[in-house]
């Protein structure tokens, strides 16, 4: 391609904003190059050698520097160390010769973005700059993401911008004035626990205790004395008394997650204690009155379990005096680059290592439904950190379902040859998940990305299955 045909090529957006240098000992070379980076946008300089390169830097802010790695005196790797050093921020692209290629390879290694092979085309130095271009645009993006975070990044400790989560706020702010109980509904993983503590922090009682009780994890006789207490004899093992949780909780609030997996006689005696104010403790005769907020949530369709006949009518509506919903993260998408920028964040201070998403990684991730929700999306991000070597995440670290490989399914030609049902993969994930994490149920359900109530009920499922 010419130089002639490179300058008709449009500009790259956001290129205006951005400075380029171009360090190579050869004329012809600097101006070709300099001529199709002006082309498409870029505000561009020259220099000739590493020590004029160096005199620039302390005078002018340069955001990508081409480098070519045979230089006079100082060698392009020496060089690469000493912009690094004083221009960490600074994008370099080393220009290597053909049969040098290993040159470019250590050059990358310390802290080159790319490299290109000379010779190389006008073409090639056009997609180069517009990967660059895209490359700084994201990051600039990302920045300004992590500013925002900081700033406001929605209702206490939940995040969104969305309509939805806006009129969720509006919501929770009226209940958080209220003593009624609440109903919380939402999917796992959709933050179901930090809307509750969100209700409580925001009202009367947040100097007051806040206790969660998991419903779905506990055998249905410790979620009795967990709630109630116990005294002293009560059941074998028991060699003193024990205070319950609802009593604990006085003048605050206890939040029964996962209310829905409550058994039915377990529901008749909540349903008591929420009404008569009023608790007794598993063995005594003796009744106390307690004060204490009840919050609730399930991810289960309680109408349906009332009709059903699992759940008790009455209980279902003195919880669902106020209700809300928290909506998936498949309906709020807009807010995907917004968790993504917090939860890097989180990362970066925990590793000490600054973490961006390539443009291609968060296409992908807009695109995926998140049946996890925001623990998933969570997780997937905290699982490619783990596995990237670079300061980017690219698309390939994402966990495979993210980026839309179907797993399960072998294709030849075109036609498939192996399909195993959803469920069964589900099925077979889980299981092979808590054997190789030595039976640790909740670091399996962590990374799964699922609820550790969703995994206790996908067990029992298997386990009746298998009887």
């Amino acid at each position: 391609m010419s130089t002639a045909a490179a300058l008709a090529t449009p500009q790259i957006e956001g290129a205006n904003f951005l400075n380029l240098m171009i360090v190579d000992d050869e004329r012809a070379m600097r101006e070709v190059c300099r001529d199709v980076a002006q082309s498409l946008g870029f505000n561009t300089s020259v220099a000739e050698s590493a020590e004029h390169a160096y005199r620039v830097l302390e005078s002018q802010n340069v955001d990508v520097l081409l480098l070519d790695l045979k230089l006079p005196g100082t060698g392009g790797l020496e060089a690469l160390h000493q912009i690094r050093a004083r221009r960490p921020d600074t994008v370099v692209v080393v220009v290597t010769e053909y049969g040098t290629v290993q040159s470019a390879v250590q050059a990358m290694k310390n802290g080159a973005y790319d490299y290109v092979t000379k010779p190389f085309s006008m073409d090639e130095l056009k997609l180069l700059l517009d990967r660059v271009a895209s490359h700084l645009k994201l990051k600039t993006e990302n920045r300004i993401l992590r500013e925002k975070v900081k700033s406001k990044q929605g209702f206490g400790s939940i995040i969104g911008r969305a309509p939805e989560m806006e009129k969720l706020y509006r919501i929770i702010a009226k209940a958080a004035h209220s003593s009624h109980p609440v109903l919380i509904l939402g999917e796992s993983g959709t933050g179901k626990e930090m809307v509750a503590r969100s209700i409580h922090l925001s009202g009367p009682l947040q100097d007051k205790p806040f206790i969660p009780v998991d419903c779905g994890s506990l055998v249905p006789t410790l979620i009795e004395s967990e709630l109630f207490g116990y005294v002293k004899g009560a059941f074998t093992g028991a060699t003193q008394s024990k205070e319950g949780l609802l009593a604990i909780a006085e003048g605050g609030t206890i939040f029964l997650d996962e209310v829905g997996e409550l058994p039915v006689d377990l529901q008749a005696k909540l349903l008591r204690a929420i009404q008569e104010k009023e608790i007794r403790p598993v063995g005594s005769t003796k009744r106390h009155t307690i004060n204490v907020r009840i919050l609730a949530a399930t991810n289960r369709d309680l109408e349906q379990a009332v009709s059903q006949g699992t759940f008790r009518r009455d209980l279902y509506f003195r919880l669902n005096v106020l209700s809300l919903r928290i909506p998936p993260l498949r309906e709020r998408r807009q807010d995907i680059p917004l968790l993504v920028a917090t939860f890097l964040e989180r990362l970066s201070k925990t590793s000490g290592q600054e973490r961006s998403l390539s443009d291609d990684a968060l296409k992908a991730m807009l695109a995926y439904d998140w049946p996890g929700n925001v623990r998933e999306l969570e997780n997937s991000l905290e699982r490619a950190c783990a596995l990237t070597t670079g300061a980017t995440i690219q698309a390939a670290d994402l966990p495979r379902e993210v980026v839309g490989e179907t797993p399960g399914i072998a294709v030849s030609g075109d036609a498939t040859t192996k399909i195993i049902p959803m469920a069964e993969l589900e099925k077979e994930t889980i299981l092979s998940t808590i054997t190789q994490l030595n039976g640790d149920k909740l670091m399996a359900a962590r990374l799964l990305g699922i609820g550790k109530t969703t995994l206790y009920r996908k067990l029992k499922e298997y386990s009746s299955q298998a009887n």
